[in-house]
């Protein structure tokens, strides 16, 4: 085998669960640590492992992507009242991406593996969408509270100069209910406009951005003239790079998603990501077909895969059973990573890598070798899958190969 390929700078590596932490030490030990001397800052971010530390371990791997500048990032649990149960938890951990993306104060863009012999569900597309989803605030920071009488909910903003408080009624409550609170910043809702702009510029691409400023005239009002305001001052960069911005109503802007043949970054706020992201990785043939990178303002960058941690293949593993876990977007988040980490360092011979690793997973998809997903949908049809290291070993055969 050919001398393994230094990566200068270290990388941040975060462990995770289930079906998707067995993929991911089969990735690192057949596809990555074989072809490069690489020095990996590992912080297990397992439920478990998040759990004995308090979630402190959350916050160290946030930090250290905040020193080294490129993390990668295995699929987590957020656990549930059902997962504390199972997992004998001390408690519902908060979700290690939403701690991670407000640590970092970045935006999610979310793009699909286009691949020749898996099509699209919906036919009319045939360029990527890359969803920009806002990764601060809104629903994911809320405060929510039953009301198990009758009374009033409020909300109150007391200023913090002693001014006058400012108290809006929310709904009089004659019976059992619920309220939520939530809210954004505008440094927050500015650099994610900001991210876009520099996103959809450097893949060129035009931007899109709805929201539901008929219904909700302050709350995404706010959002839409920020964005607006952004664009306005990057007008030239955007003209000269031949992308024009386009503001719709969220419902709008799905339905016109769903005609178009693709070909734009879709900006989203952060619930609206979160629910359109898995749409467009479902019309693009499926969710293990869907690569997710963080990109904050100051240019640090978290890659990762977009689905969770299949749980139900982990289910059959544990019974001994075989499984055909798709490890296509945990693959992508490693070569993710390692191509940014290759620009950033000025090494193209650790960018070059990540590229052939990518083509390679490609190609052995078009060659007839894939995941039972993909199986039954490609075109044209396949009688047989690979079972989940059979996949990746036959990646890493052809990358062996490659690289000699």
């Amino acid at each position: 085998m050919a001398a393994k390929i230094k990566v200068n700078n270290p990388i941040v590596e975060m462990d995770g669960d289930e079906m998707t932490r067995i993929m991911w030490h089969l990735i690192k030990e057949k596809l990555i640590t074989p072809f490069l001397d690489i020095d990996l800052r590992y912080y297990d971010l397992g439920i478990k492992h998040r759990d004995e530390t308090d979630d402190r371990v959350t916050v160290d791997a946030a930090d250290a992507i905040k020193e080294f500048g490129v993390g990668v990032k295995c699929a987590t649990i957020t656990p549930n009242a059902a997962r504390v149960k199972e997992y004998g938890l001390k408690q519902q951990w908060k979700s290690p991406n939403g701690t991670i993306r407000s640590m970092l104060d970045g935006t999610v863009f979310r793009k699909p593996i286009i691949i020749n012999n898996i099509p699209p569900a919906v036919q009319s597309w045939n360029k990527p969408i890359i969803i920009g989803r806002h990764a601060y605030g809104d629903i994911y920071r809320n405060t929510e509270f039953i009301a198990d009488r009758p009374g009033a909910a409020e909300l109150v903003f007391t200023p913090a100069d002693g001014g006058e408080k400012t108290v809006l009624k929310i709904h009089d409550f004659k019976g059992r209910g619920v309220v939520m609170g939530m809210h954004n910043t505008e440094p927050s809702v500015r650099s994610f406009a900001r991210s876009c702009i520099n996103y959809a510029i450097s893949e060129k691409t035009d931007i899109w951005f709805g929201s539901k400023d008929t219904i909700s005239k302050v709350y995404h009002g706010f959002f839409r003239d920020i964005f607006a305001e952004e664009v306005e001052k990057a007008a030239d960069s955007l003209k000269k790079a031949g992308i024009q911005y386009r503001y719709l109503l969220i419902d709008d802007a799905v339905a016109q998603v769903i005609k178009s043949s693709g070909g734009m970054l879709w900006a989203c706020m952060n619930y609206d990501g979160d629910v359109m992201s898995d749409m467009v990785a479902t019309g693009f043939g499926s969710l293990g077909l869907m690569t997710s990178v963080l990109v904050s303002p100051d240019g640090k960058y978290e890659f990762e895969a977009a689905h969770g941690t299949v749980v139900r293949h982990y289910y059959e593993h544990l019974k001994g059973n075989p499984t055909s876990t798709n490890s296509i977007a945990s693959i992508f988040a490693w070569t993710g990573a390692l191509a940014k980490r290759g620009e950033l360092d000025g090494t193209p011979d650790v960018s070059g890598f990540a590229g052939k690793l990518e083509r390679i997973v490609i190609e052995t998809v078009e060659s007839g070798i894939m995941t039972k997903d993909l199986m039954l949908i490609a075109d044209p049809p396949v009688k047989k899958y690979a079972l989940t290291e059979e996949f990746i070993d036959a990646v890493a055969d052809r990358l062996k190969t490659a690289v000699n």
